[in-house]
């Protein structure tokens, strides 16, 4: 029963993986933030994403009046997502 709640948390990591991999993929072209697929791709992602733009900001990478040039909040998410799963791969095997 603990090995299937951990694989289905893997899998659910991937999920998130692939839709914040998404999101910065489609921030490169002019969408309409009103569509509803943009919306719901927002609404999953922005909360893994504004807590690590919170830190930045708080860090000396951030603080500029302007925000930062380049958001890597997506890439910082990635990396902590990929430690969660191969942390998790430790237990599923």
């Amino acid at each position: 029963m603990t090995n299937l709640l951990l694989t289905a948390i893997y899998y659910a990591l991937y999920i998130m993986q692939m839709i914040l991999f998404l999101r910065v993929i489609l921030s490169w072209f002019r969408l309409n933030p009103n569509n509803v697929f943009i919306e719901v791709l927002y609404t999953l992602t922005e909360p893994i994403l504004a807590p690590i733009r919170k830190l930045i900001d708080a860090s000396i990478f951030g603080g500029r009046k302007g925000g930062m040039i380049l958001d890597i909040s997506p890439l910082i998410a990635f990396i902590f997502l990929q430690l969660m799963q191969s942390y998790l791969l430790r237990f599923i095997q």
